[in-house]
């Protein structure tokens, strides 16, 4: 029998995750909105992954959903969701990892649940960020999802 007293190494301070109930109540809605035009409709072709490696072969980033290309082993698209004081950091990190060029990212969304606001930020864009839900790659609006 585990007792609770066997688990304190998981609430450590250094070992904890970070995973408001709102940040992940938005991933959820985005996902579960994704799958259901990838899975059940058939409406999109590319598959919608919550905190999944960018790279399935090693160790990578793991932002918080990725739109996975199969065909092409490729991300086109990843969507970070954040609040106020984690916005720049985010903002900062989708530039990057858009413009590295490794993995395929096409268009990178930055979601402020906060705020309710939303940023793009497409590759070739030379870090110009836009006030923005709309995905070109899927002709959707992200922010109808929540």
């Amino acid at each position: 029998m585990i007792l609770p007293e066997d688990l304190q190494y998981l609430f450590k301070e250094e070992q904890a995750v970070y995973g408001p109930w709102d940040h992940q109540r938005a991933i959820s809605k985005l996902n579960g909105n994704l799958a259901y035009l990838y899975y059940q409709e058939k409406e999109i072709t590319l598959e919608p992954l919550p905190e999944a490696m960018l790279d399935e072969a090693e160790a990578s980033p793991v932002p918080d959903l990725i739109l996975v290309d199969s065909e092409q082993s490729t991300v086109p698209i990843i969507i970070e969701v954040c609040h106020d004081k984690g916005l720049k950091r985010d903002i900062e990190k989708v530039i990057r990892l858009v413009d590295q060029d490794y993995y395929g990212i096409r268009e990178g969304f930055i979601y402020n649940y906060k705020k309710g606001n939303w940023y793009r930020y497409k590759f070739g864009e030379g870090g110009l960020i836009t006030e923005s839900s709309f995905s070109e790659i899927l002709n959707l609006d992200l922010g109808s999802f929540l």
